[in-house]
C-alpha cells in the first residue's frame, strides 16, 4: 500500500509535467506558428486604408501633401503655384523604380518619388523563414507605411494636390557592398528643369536625397522641400508577440528644443494636430527593433508637424525654409531618409539624440552603459550567451562586499532564530509585546533584520536595466547562444531556462532563514514558484542572467554563511 504522502508527491509531480506539456503545446499553437506577411510582386499604388475613410471636414484638404502653412518662415503675400500636368501614363509597371542594396531593397513610385516599401535583406522576418527579408515599409496587403517627400509653396511641383511625374533612366538598379550609385528621377516644368536624386551606399541604410533645380526661365522659382512618413495604426506584420512584461513603443518620436526625445503618440494626433519648430532635427516612426526617420538640413529651422487624416491613417513629417533660385541659377535642398535597424552607433553619426530612438526606459542611464559593457564582452566571446553570462560575473563582483555584508546579516539572522521561535510561541497572543521583544532580541545580538533583503534589491535595477537592453537592442535580435536556445531575445521555446532558474531561487531560499509569523513563510516559500512561471515569457537571454545570478550567488552566500559560522563557533 503506498503512503498518502508519496501519493500527493506522484500527484504534484503529474500535474506538474501536465502543465509543462500543455504550455509547450500553447507555445507551439499560438506564439511559434505566426504567418509570413504576404508580398505582392510590387508594392499597390492605390493608398486605400484598410477601414472606410469618412469623408473630409469642411476646411480640411483631401491631399495628405502638407500646404503652404506648414513651411517653416513662410514669406507673405505668395500666390499658389500652377500644377505640374502629367505627361505620361500612370502605368503601374512603369511608375515603380526598384534599387536592391546588400541591406535594402527598395521600390520608389515615380509620381512623386515616394518610397513605397523596403526590404531589409539581412535581417529574416523570423528564424522558420530565415530567406524571406524583413519589409520595414510597405503599401499593400490591407498595410500603409511610406515615405513622402517634395516641394512645396509658390512654386513647388507638389503643391496644390497633384504629384510629378518623373522621368527615370532605368527601372531597375544594383548596388553592391562598397559602392554608391545615385537614381536620378527628372522633370520639366516650362523653364525650370527638376532633379531628384536619391543616392544610395551598398552598406548603409542611410538614404541622401536631394532636389535640384535648374531655374532657365526668366522669375524666380520658389519653394520649400518637405518629407514625411505615413502610417497606418496597426501593429508591424509579423512582429506580434505575447509578453508579460512592457512592450516595444509604437509611434513617431522627434528631437526638440525642450526635449532631446519627445514622443508623439497615435492617441496625441488623435487629440489634434502636432507643431514645432527645430533647427536641423529629424523625426521617426518607431517601432520594434527598427525605425524610418527623416532627417533635416540641419543648417536650416525647419517646421515639424504630425497629424491624423480623415481615413484614419497617420502622417509626421517636416517642411523647410521657403527658398528662392534666381533666373539663370542652380539650387539644391538636401534631405536624409534612414530606413532599417535600432542600431544606435550609426544613428549617433547620422544626427544629434537620433540614437534615443533606442528606448532603454526609466533606467536608460543605467541600460546604456550595461549595453556598451556587453558589446565589448561579445567583440571578445563572439557569442551573446558567453557575453550575458561574463556580464553577470562582473556585476557579482562589483556587488561582492554588499552582498557579503547582507549574507553575514543572514548567518546572525539563522544564529538567534531558534530564539526568536521559542519568543512567537511564548507571545503567540500578543502581536505587541512579540515586537518589543524581537527587537530587544535584534538589538541584543547585534543583528538587522532587514540587511538580508538587500541581495535580491540590489540585482534588481541592473534586472530591469538589462531586460530593456535585451529587448530593444536589435543586435540581440535573433541571436544564437548554444543547443535550443536560438534566439536569446525570445522566450525559451521549451522553458528549461526558467524551470532551472526557479530551481536555483528555492535552493537560494532554502539558504535564507525564515522570517515572521508562518503565513509570511509560507508566502516566501511560493516566490520560486511564481517567479518560474513569470520568467516562462521573458527572454532567454534575461533568464540566462537571472539563472547565473542566483548560481554565483548561492555559492557566495555558502561561502560567506559558513565562514560567518566558523567565526562565531571560534568566539565561543
Amino acid at each position: 500500500m503506498i503512503s498518502p504522502e508519496i501519493q500527493r508527491i506522484v500527484l504534484l509531480v503529474g500535474l506538474a509535467i501536465t502543465g509543462y506539456l500543455m504550455i509547450l503545446a500553447w507555445n507551439e499553437d499560438y506564439l511559434q506558428s505566426r504567418p509570413v506577411p504576404g508580398r505582392a510582386s510590387a508594392p499597390e499604388l492605390m493608398e486605400a486604408p484598410a477601414e472606410v475613410a469618412p469623408a473630409p471636414q469642411a476646411g480640411e484638404a483631401s491631399s495628405d501633401i502638407p500646404d503652404a502653412s506648414f513651411i517653416a518662415a513662410p514669406e507673405p503675400g505668395e500666390a499658389a503655384a500652377a500644377h505640374l500636368e502629367a505627361a505620361q501614363s500612370d502605368g503601374a509597371e512603369q511608375r515603380l523604380v526598384r534599387v536592391s542594396t546588400p541591406s535594402q531593397e527598395v521600390w520608389i513610385d515615380l509620381r512623386g518619388g515616394d518610397i513605397r516599401r523596403v526590404q531589409l535583406p539581412g535581417y529574416p522576418v523570423n528564424l522558420d523563414h530565415p530567406d524571406v527579408p524583413f519589409e520595414l515599409l510597405n503599401v499593400g496587403n490591407g498595410r500603409l507605411y511610406m515615405a513622402q517627400s517634395g516641394l512645396i509653396g509658390p512654386d513647388g511641383l507638389d503643391s496644390g494636390g497633384t504629384r510629378p511625374l518623373y522621368a527615370v533612366a532605368q527601372s531597375r538598379y544594383r548596388v553592391d557592398a562598397g559602392q554608391t550609385v545615385e537614381v536620378r528621377l527628372q522633370a520639366e516644368r516650362r523653364d525650370v528643369k527638376v532633379e531628384k536624386v536619391f543616392t544610395f551606399r551598398g552598406d548603409d541604410y542611410l538614404i541622401d536625397l536631394a532636389y535640384r533645380i535648374e531655374n532657365a526661365g526668366t522669375t524666380p522659382f520658389r519653394a520649400s522641400m518637405f518629407g514625411q512618413i505615413k502610417r497606418d495604426a496597426k501593429e508591424p506584420a509579423g512582429e506580434g508577440s505575447f509578453s508579460l512584461g512592457p512592450q516595444p513603443y509604437l509611434g513617431a518620436a522627434l528631437t526638440t528644443v525642450e526635449s532631446r526625445y519627445q514622443k508623439v503618440t497615435f492617441d496625441d494626433l488623435d487629440e489634434g494636430d502636432f507643431r514645432t519648430s527645430v533647427d536641423g532635427g529629424w523625426i521617426a516612426f518607431l517601432q520594434h527593433y527598427f525605425l524610418s526617420a527623416w532627417v533635416a538640413d540641419k543648417e536650416e529651422k525647419n517646421s515639424y508637424y504630425g497629424r491624423k487624416r480623415a481615413d484614419g491613417t497617420y502622417i509626421v513629417g517636416y517642411t523647410g525654409p521657403l527658398r528662392t533660385v534666381a533666373p539663370g541659377r542652380v539650387g539644391e535642398w538636401r534631405a536624409w531618409f534612414y530606413a532599417g535597424p535600432k542600431d544606435q552607433k550609426r544613428l549617433e553619426q547620422i544626427a544629434a539624440n537620433l540614437n534615443l530612438t533606442v528606448d532603454y526606459g526609466f533606467l536608460w542611464w543605467l541600460a546604456v552603459p550595461l549595453f556598451w559593457l556587453l558589446d565589448w564582452l561579445h567583440s571578445l566571446f563572439l557569442n551573446w550567451g558567453m557575453a550575458i553570462i561574463m556580464l553577470t560575473f562582473l556585476v557579482k563582483l562589483v556587488l561582492y562586499p554588499l552582498s557579503s555584508a547582507s549574507y553575514k546579516s543572514m548567518a546572525n539572522m539563522r544564529r538567534v532564530s531558534p530564539q526568536m521561535k521559542r519568543l512567537q510561541e511564548r507571545y503567540a497572543d500578543d502581536r505587541q509585546k512579540l515586537s518589543q521583544e524581537m527587537m530587544a532580541l535584534y538589538k541584543k545580538e547585534g543583528v538587522n533584520p532587514l540587511g538580508g533583503c538587500l541581495p535580491m534589491l540590489l540585482p534588481m535595477p541592473i534586472f530591469i536595466a538589462l531586460y530593456w537592453v535585451l529587448f530593444e537592442s536589435v543586435e540581440l535580435r535573433h541571436a544564437p547562444f548554444m543547443l535550443w536556445i536560438d534566439d536569446l531575445a525570445a522566450m525559451d521555446p521549451y522553458f528549461v531556462l526558467p524551470l532551472l532558474m526557479g530551481g536555483t531561487m528555492y535552493a537560494q531560499q532554502l539558504l535564507t532563514p525564515a522570517m515572521g509569523d508562518p503565513m509570511q513563510v509560507r508566502i516566501m516559500r511560493l516566490m520560486p514558484v511564481m517567479f518560474t512561471v513569470l520568467f516562462l515569457f521573458f527572454p532567454a537571454g534575461l533568464v540566462l542572467y537571472w539563472l547565473v545570478n542566483s548560481v554565483l550567488s548561492i555559492a557566495q552566500q555558502w561561502y560567506v554563511m559558513k565562514k560567518a559560522d566558523a567565526a562565531m563557533a571560534a568566539r565561543t
